[in-house]
């Protein structure tokens, strides 16, 4: 039997894996099937415990999680500071320019490399910042244009929208029933949204909150995200200590 959490995982795979998907969504990558190996390492090595903070992004990045199967999966810190490495597959549609090198990728993921590079200045071991978070994704599908452009979950067309969800909203659910995380933060608004959509419906009562989304893609990130996010989690009533 699976570990809890990894059952969760599969769940939400085989659920968002008989879905499909039209214009403007040309390929779909799924790094729960083809890079389950590091994915279900992450989760067995640091999703244990309860009470911790639950920072929750949005979907996979094409150079982050489609790579490595983590959440902001930027490989060097994925490898070298969590210690995870894995088996990594190809996605069956793959897009010719967006392909899937896994460890292999030479390319650094800008909001993985500010976020966990974060964690890691702030609290030194991976061990240590797991210890307070845990960090996962609403929704675990990749989403491409005919053209490579990366499409974030709320660009897929309504009803296939509406559809995908439903799957990731109960699947969220099942990861903070299990969890019962002290907070869910989302990071970036959208996250934040569907968290309070999902959890209005759950016995969890905790309390759901923002920060900044370390995209290169904001402006305000650009600007000094640690900092941000930081003073966001500060007046949210987060203690990060010295």
């Amino acid at each position: 039997m699976p570990a809890p959490l990894i059952a969760i995982s599969r769940r939400l795979s085989r659920a968002v894996g008989a879905l499909s998907f039209g214009s403007p969504v040309a390929h779909t990558y799924n790094p729960l099937v083809y890079a389950a190996e590091p994915h279900e390492r992450y989760l067995s090595r640091f999703g244990v415990g309860t009470g911790r903070i639950l920072l929750l992004g949005m979907n996979p990045g094409p150079f982050g999680m489609a790579q490595t199967g983590v959440p902001f999966g930027e490989v060097a810190m994925v490898r070298d500071w969590m210690g995870i490495e894995g088996r990594v597959g190809r996605p069956a549609d793959e897009h010719p320019a967006r392909r899937v090198e896994g460890f292999a990728l030479a390319r650094s993921e800008v909001s993985g490399r500010r976020l966990w590079g974060w964690a890691q200045q702030r609290f030194g071991t991976a061990q240590r910042f797991f210890e307070r978070f845990f960090v996962v994704n609403y929704c675990p599908l990749l989403f491409l244009a005919a053209s490579g452009r990366n499409l974030t979950p709320d660009k897929v067309s309504r009803g296939e929208r509406e559809q995908l969800l439903q799957i990731c909203d109960a699947s969220l659910r099942d990861v903070v029933a299990l969890l019962d995380p002290g907070r869910v933060i989302g990071v970036g608004r959208w996250a934040e949204d569907r968290a309070r959509a999902a959890l209005a419906s759950s016995p969890w009562e905790g309390p759901v909150g923002r920060v900044l989304h370390p995209s290169p893609a904001s402006p305000a990130a650009n600007r000094g995200w640690a900092a941000q996010a930081e003073a966001q989690l500060a007046a949210q009533g987060v203690e990060l200590g010295p």
